[in-house]
């Protein structure tokens, strides 16, 4: 099993590690770290992000993409306003474009030296997040997702794993098994796996109050996979129990919100915090992963070591070198 960290090329993160090698070899040495889940959101820097820490790749997402795939021209533009402001978002005006973008982020992430990349499967437009209101289901979504994927297929490596990640919007939610075989057993690359997120799990549960309730409804909604639950490979490893915001303020229409609206509400929904329960390590017994990803939302290194070590800790693995 490693243990890997997330992180991204974004300035902000870049500037979390001060732009260097050094203090990021430092960090992971210091917790006995593997390495790291990257994200590219730019071109790839091997100086910084050495090759050797990278064994991962979580791919460039959308959270509302369907109506693009789609080509719902009036409601992309009643959504984002012009052509202009749809094509800086998905990297064009059309699929082939779109389709481009994961491409190259998938040669990038190989060229990384990935052994595995990782892909949101779920949809949710901007209002949808705040009333829940959703237009598309979990089945379309995955439909489409499917559809995606065999596009892409003939660019993904065969010795590069393919590992679908779950949400709490429509898409992957793991929740039900026919749903989960149909995207497993629908891709063409053969490859694939699930990356369960452990955060984005407890939050299709709204009546999660303590750790120890979502570590059984994590483990009782894995084991009713049957035989898919082996298709789970990682966990990107984190807790979120934010279901009385959610019933106190998903039930209300907007029209629009700014950007870092959504961010706040979105980050008050998917907290991303540490597990501080010894409860959690059940959950790596189950479900014996290749890949532990401590994922978490970081403000400086000081506050990022601090629930590394305390999810170490819930774990009672080794930490700190």
């Amino acid at each position: 099993m490693l243990q890997l960290v997330n992180l991204s090329n974004h300035c902000s993160e870049a500037e979390l590690i001060h732009h260097s090698a050094d203090v990021l070899q430092a960090f992971l040495h210091h917790h006995r770290l593997d390495g790291v889940e990257m994200m590219f959101c730019g071109p790839w820097d091997a100086r910084v992000h050495r090759q050797e820490w990278i064994h991962g790749v979580h791919l460039r997402f959308w959270p509302s993409w369907l109506d693009f795939w789609h080509g719902n021209q009036a409601e992309l533009l009643r959504q984002f306003g012009s052509q202009a402001e749809i094509s800086s978002l998905y990297g064009g005006p059309t699929r082939a474009e779109w389709l481009q973008v994961y491409r190259d982020n998938i040669r990038m992430a190989y060229t990384a030296g990935a052994k595995y990349v990782v892909f949101h499967v779920c949809n949710a437009r901007m209002s949808e997040l705040f009333d829940g209101q959703f237009c598309y289901s979990s089945r379309e979504v995955i439909a489409a997702t499917v559809e995606v994927i065999n596009v892409l297929a003939e660019d993904i490596p065969k010795d590069l794993e393919l590992l679908f990640e779950n949400l709490w919007w429509p898409g992957l939610t793991l929740e039900d098994k026919e749903l989960t075989a149909m995207l497993l057993d629908g891709v063409k690359h053969g490859n694939c796996g699930i990356m369960l997120d452990t955060g984005h799990l407890m939050n299709t549960n709204l009546e999660l109050t303590t750790e120890a309730e979502g570590v059984d409804y994590i483990l009782e909604t894995v084991e009713k996979l049957g035989l898919y639950r082996h298709y789970i490979k990682g966990l990107h490893l984190h807790r979120s129990l934010s279901g009385q915001y959610v019933k106190e303020n998903c039930r209300q229409a907007v029209k629009s919100a700014e950007p870092a609206d959504i961010f706040a509400h979105i980050a008050k929904i998917d907290e991303h915090l540490p597990f501080s329960s010894p409860e959690v390590r059940r959950i790596i017994d189950y479900v014996q992963p290749r890949y532990v990803v401590h994922e978490f939302i970081n403000k400086n290194m000081d506050e990022w070591s601090a629930k590394v070590r305390q999810q170490q800790k819930a774990l009672q693995l080794k930490e700190e070198g």
